[in-house]
Protein backbone atom coordinates (compact mmCIF):
# COMPACT_ATOMS: atom_id res chain seq x y z
CA UNK A 1 0.00 0.00 0.00
CA UNK A 2 1.21 3.51 -1.04
CA UNK A 3 0.75 6.39 1.14
CA UNK A 4 -0.07 9.98 0.34
CA UNK A 5 2.44 12.66 0.69
CA UNK A 6 1.63 14.96 3.94
CA UNK A 7 -0.46 18.33 2.36
CA UNK A 8 1.95 19.70 4.82
CA UNK A 9 5.26 20.65 5.62
CA UNK A 10 7.03 21.34 9.09
CA UNK A 11 9.53 24.42 9.28
CA UNK A 12 12.24 22.45 8.74
CA UNK A 13 11.21 20.75 5.57
CA UNK A 14 10.25 24.40 4.41
CA UNK A 15 13.29 25.97 4.60
CA UNK A 16 15.77 22.78 3.16
CA UNK A 17 12.86 23.09 0.24
CA UNK A 18 14.21 26.90 -0.46
CA UNK A 19 17.26 26.51 0.89
CA UNK A 20 16.82 28.88 3.65
CA UNK A 21 17.51 29.18 7.49
CA UNK A 22 14.57 27.75 9.58
CA UNK A 23 15.16 31.09 11.86
CA UNK A 24 14.25 33.34 8.45
CA UNK A 25 10.49 31.68 8.58
CA UNK A 26 10.15 32.66 11.99
CA UNK A 27 11.25 35.88 11.99
CA UNK A 28 8.84 35.83 8.67
CA UNK A 29 5.77 34.81 10.39
CA UNK A 30 6.37 37.01 13.30
CA UNK A 31 6.79 39.80 10.67
CA UNK A 32 3.51 38.60 8.88
CA UNK A 33 5.05 38.23 5.94
CA UNK A 34 5.96 34.71 3.80
CA UNK A 35 3.56 32.40 3.05
CA UNK A 36 0.76 31.55 5.43
CA UNK A 37 0.59 29.29 8.07
CA UNK A 38 -1.10 26.46 10.03
CA UNK A 39 -0.31 26.19 14.19
CA UNK A 40 -1.76 22.91 15.11
CA UNK A 41 -1.35 21.98 18.84
CA UNK A 42 1.42 24.49 19.39
CA UNK A 43 3.00 23.45 16.19
CA UNK A 44 3.58 25.30 13.22
CA UNK A 45 2.93 23.73 9.90
CA UNK A 46 3.05 24.85 6.15
CA UNK A 47 -0.27 23.78 3.75
CA UNK A 48 1.35 22.80 0.54
CA UNK A 49 -1.12 24.61 -1.20
CA UNK A 50 -0.22 27.74 0.66
CA UNK A 51 3.14 27.16 -0.39
CA UNK A 52 2.39 27.04 -4.15
CA UNK A 53 0.41 29.82 -4.43
CA UNK A 54 3.25 31.98 -2.37
CA UNK A 55 5.70 30.52 -5.23
CA UNK A 56 3.65 31.09 -8.03
CA UNK A 57 2.87 35.16 -6.60
CA UNK A 58 6.85 35.62 -6.41
CA UNK A 59 7.68 34.33 -10.16
CA UNK A 60 9.79 37.30 -11.45
CA UNK A 61 10.45 38.23 -15.68
CA UNK A 62 13.62 39.91 -14.29
CA UNK A 63 16.16 40.88 -11.58
CA UNK A 64 14.27 44.80 -11.30
CA UNK A 65 11.22 42.75 -9.79
CA UNK A 66 12.64 41.93 -6.67
CA UNK A 67 14.33 38.93 -4.83
CA UNK A 68 12.08 36.12 -4.79
CA UNK A 69 11.19 34.18 -1.69
CA UNK A 70 10.90 37.36 -0.07
CA UNK A 71 8.22 39.33 1.51
CA UNK A 72 4.70 39.28 -0.72
CA UNK A 73 3.39 42.47 -1.92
Amino acid sequence: MQTKPSPHLIQIELADRWKISPRTLERWRWAGQGPAFVKLGGRVVYQLEAIEAYERGRVCQSTQQGTALRKAS
